[in-house]
């Protein structure tokens, strides 16, 4: 089975404060989510990986880059991999936001919510599914490859891949730095770990 190991982007200063990054250029790790990077780097500096590849924006970027120079493969940008259009919400705090009408359907039913002048949950979902089928196809059944993205991309997959209802794919927690990981086969798909922070440790490290 296809290995994929979604990676979520180290801590930035929007995640500090609970403000919604969307999709805006110019947020990078802050000095946490360096290291956070350089530390998820070293652990998995030893393993096979094959492929990595990551979302455009800066932050998934400086999560990447510290672990293709440390398994010495080329970093691979794709736009499938990029975090949810939030639209207008994008730059608000979760604080304002949890004070609208609307986030109760975003909390209940996400998938009936579209964001203002964004895209939906459910389109968020199938991108990032269709995305990371398209990215496991051309490898072998063993192999191993890293998908750098953001926080509900990789929520968004989960739940598609081990069959939990969209409207439940919030009840899932996806760290800054952390490590989820799927298996492909012919058989269907797996979920391996969920949630592994840059702290763990690998057999025999």
């Amino acid at each position: 089975m296809t290995v994929v190991m979604l990676i979520r982007h180290g801590e930035t200063d929007y995640v500090k404060k609970h403000r919604l990054a969307g999709r805006l250029a110019g947020v990078h790790l802050n000095k946490n989510g360096v290291r956070q990077a350089i530390q998820l780097a070293e652990k998995l500096a030893s393993l096979p990986v094959k492929a990595i590849y990551c979302s455009p924006l800066e932050r998934t970027m400086e999560t990447a880059q510290p672990i293709a120079r440390a398994l010495n493969l080329e970093l691979n940008e794709n736009p499938g991999l990029i975090e949810v259009d939030c639209g207008d919400w994008q730059e608000q705090s979760l604080g304002k936001l949890r004070r609208l009408k609307s986030w109760k359907v975003v909390a209940t039913s996400p998938s009936r919510f579209r964001f203002p002048g964004g895209e939906t949950f459910g389109s968020a979902q199938m991108r990032i599914v269709n995305i990371l089928q398209e990215l496991s196809q051309p490898f072998d059944s063993k192999d191993l490859i890293l998908c750098v993205s953001h926080a509900d991309p990789i929520r968004l997959a989960v739940a598609f891949f081990v069959g939990l209802p969209l409207d439940m794919f919030q009840r899932l927690v996806v760290s800054p730095a952390s490590v989820s990981t799927l298996a492909f086969s012919e058989e269907g798909s797996r979920l391996l770990n969920l949630n592994v922070d840059h702290s763990f440790s690998l057999p025999g490290k």
